[in-house]
């Protein structure tokens, strides 16, 4: 039998696994990398049969993302190996790789400790130094339910019920069995590079009317290098996280036995959060949007009219008015519409650009709010642009080019991705088409790479999603770009053409830093807290060595800020030292330090955050010091920045 793998074709006899034609491809370090293989869409085991007509063989090396992904799945088996070794009463429910990881979720009679995990990942060494093989096998549906029922295994053989197939796959690695599609790696010494990350409580089925199960995280990779450089980035991404920085800098907080999933902005938060918005109100209005804002409340009627209700209302708040039944705006896109709607509009009055800093209402779960990034209430910028078909892609360009001026001013890199039609969607086949291909021609006219995503997109239309990478390259979702015919057929907005016709308007919508609560703590994680000097609530604060210089303090102070330096004074009765040190965990630009010298020459003597000292300068050179690094990011790209 003849089979290719990657550039060579190889011979093995018939009732060869794929190890075997591998062995004879690839080099013997090569082939100790490969944990799978893939022919066609379908992922193999090495210890596979090959067959006439398999193809192109495929190897999956460990460190791809399939290979992690397959490790880490395995690894998660071999977790549950550890845990019935140890924890013989424990049931095992499901156990999948994630985004960086794996989890196993167990019903234990006491929910696991961080002891327990100590033991648990010292026999997972254990069990990966044995070199134990995963083997599958096959069983009949009925027969595997027998089977993890006498086991006491409930869970499995609730899921197995679940199948619709006559027969299911098995892996083993140990004594552990496990229902299982598969692949997985050739032996346990492949998950040695482990870490169990943290346990957490989770519902059967994500219900929160089944029995509370422990979950154990975990993460895995193909070497030990790799494992201490993750290990080493979630210790950066800890001293980073804005759920800690941005109260210690007094910016936010949350009241959750009040209101959970709502922020509270503290004032430096507030002035941080509204230079940054005027900021954005400037340039939007530069760009040639209309400023609007419309309700926080619309009837049931509208929002079923919209097609919200129907794909939404679960994400929707609802309340009674004068015995009717009102829903809590969780975007802002019909009052656009409305406003659209409430004149005639001309061809030559588009395209037309509503913008709105609005504030919407979704309800989540508690169990998936974190911080600033996945909150109940938040901010959009949200905008809406109505124009011609002839007119869209060019609209979809200008839309590209403020996304990247945006990310160009904060230093992001970012990818793109385009979202398909999904199966929950509204709108005719032609719409969904034109749309889409509305967007691809866009981005790849602005020769930008992209990936597609199928399914993926909003219910009335495709999208472009662009997800930026921050200083320790973390994806985040920001911006999104969304074409819509069909919302505006549904509100039966026109435009009078050139032939004195009616004809539909297309929609964008769009959002480019998405939430501004996310953006800002996306933000807060990326600097460290550190904000540029622009965006710094206190930009300066002017710092005395004893309390005999205050006045000459005040007098820098109001200097600054007639000048438009955000700047405060620290006249306490402290060391200066102390105060120093105060000043850089609050994350302040720059300290200007006043005593007997600076006092009698009008001067002060400047040092930064990072502990850098600049030495004495008068007090027109700080101002121009804080000017110059304030004015710094936009020097480059298409944005601009009013100092005062």
């Amino acid at each position: 039998m003849i089979v290719r793998i990657e550039e060579k074709s190889v011979e093995v006899d018939d009732g060869s696994d794929i190890a075997a034609a591998l062995k004879q491809a690839l080099s013997g370090r090569r082939f100790r990398a490969v944990v799978a293989v893939r022919i066609g869409s379908q992922q193999y085991d090495l210890t596979s049969i090959l067959a006439d007509g398999m193809g192109q063989i495929t190897p999956i090396y460990a460190d791809s993302p399939e290979g992690l992904q397959i490790i880490r799945h395995s690894t998660s088996h071999v977790m549950a190996l550890a845990v019935k070794r140890l924890f013989p009463k424990a049931l095992v429910t499901i156990g999948p790789s994630i985004e960086n990881g794996f989890y196993y979720d167990f019903d234990v009679a006491t929910p696991f400790t961080e002891a327990d995990m100590e033991r648990i990942e010292a026999e997972m060494h254990k069990i990966a130094d044995a070199k134990l093989p995963f083997v599958r096998s096959e069983m009949g549906r009925e027969e595997a339910i027998r089977k993890f029922t006498e086991m006491g295994e409930t869970y499995k053989a609730e899921i197995i019920e679940g199948i619709d197939a006559p027969t299911v796959s098995l892996y083993q690695v140990g004594e552990f069995q496990d229902l299982c599609r598969g692949p997985h790696v050739p032996h346990s010494g492949y998950t040695r590079n482990v870490k169990l990350m943290k346990v957490a409580g989770a519902y059967w089925r994500g219900d929160e009317k089944n029995k509370m199960l422990s979950r154990i995280y975990g993460t895995a990779f193909h070497d030990e290098k790799s494992l201490k450089e993750y290990l080493k980035q979630l210790e950066e991404a800890r001293k980073r996280d804005h759920r800690k920085l941005g109260p210690a800098l007094g910016l936010f907080t949350f009241f959750d036995q009040v209101t959970p999933g709502m922020v509270f902005w503290l004032p430096k938060g507030m002035l941080m959060r509204t230079i940054l918005e005027d900021f954005w109100k400037r340039e939007h209005l530069k760009r040639g949007y209309d400023i609007v804002q419309g309700p926080q409340l619309l009837r049931q009627e509208t929002w079923k009219q919209s097609g919200h209700y129907d794909h939404y209302r679960e994400n929707m708040y609802f309340t009674q008015i004068d015995e009717e039944t009102y829903g809590i705006k969780p975007m802002n896109c019909i009052g656009h519409m409305l406003i659209y709607g409430n004149e005639v509009r001309s061809y030559r009055d588009l395209p037309q650009k509503y913008f709105e800093l609005g504030v919407v209402h979704r309800h989540e779960k508690s169990g998936v709010l974190h911080g600033l990034l996945r909150v109940r209430q938040f901010t959009q910028d949200d905008a809406h642009i109505l124009c011609t078909p002839e007119q869209l892609e060019g609209e979809i360009k200008k839309v590209i080019k403020l996304i990247q001026d945006l990310m160009a001013l904060f230093g992001f890199q970012y990818k793109i991705e385009i979202s398909t039609r999904p199966e929950n969607s509204i709108g005719t086949d032609e719409a969904w088409e034109h749309a889409t291909n509305a967007l691809i021609q866009a981005v790849q006219k602005e020769g930008l790479p992209y990936e597609i995503n199928e399914g993926d997109g909003a219910f009335y239309g495709p999208k472009i999603d662009v997800k930026l990478l921050d200083c320790l390259h973390r994806e985040w979702q920001c911006s999104t770009i969304q074409v819509d015919f069909t919302l505006p057929e549904r509100f039966d907005l026109t435009y009078v053409g050139q032939d004195g016709e009616r004809h539909r308007p297309v929609m964008v919508h769009r959002a480019i830093m998405g939430s501004v609560e996310r953006f800002i703590g996306v933000l807060i994680e990326h600097y460290a807290g550190a904000l540029p000097v622009w965006l710094a609530p206190e930009q300066a604060r002017i710092l005395t060595v004893t309390e005999a210089w205050n006045e000459a303090a005040d007098k820098v102070c109001e200097a600054l800020v007639q000048a438009g330096v955000r700047a405060k004074v620290d006249g306490r009765n402290e060391k200066l030292g102390f105060k120093v040190r105060e000043a850089q965990m609050a994350k302040v630009p720059f300290m200007f330090v006043v005593g007997e010298k600076e006092a009698q020459s009008g001067t002060v003597s400047v040092r930064l955050r990072s502990g850098e000292d600049l030495g004495t300068k008068s007090v027109e050179e700080a101002v121009e010091l804080v000017k110059a690094q304030a004015e710094e990011p936009f020097k480059q790209g298409g944005m601009s920045y009013s100092f005062a």
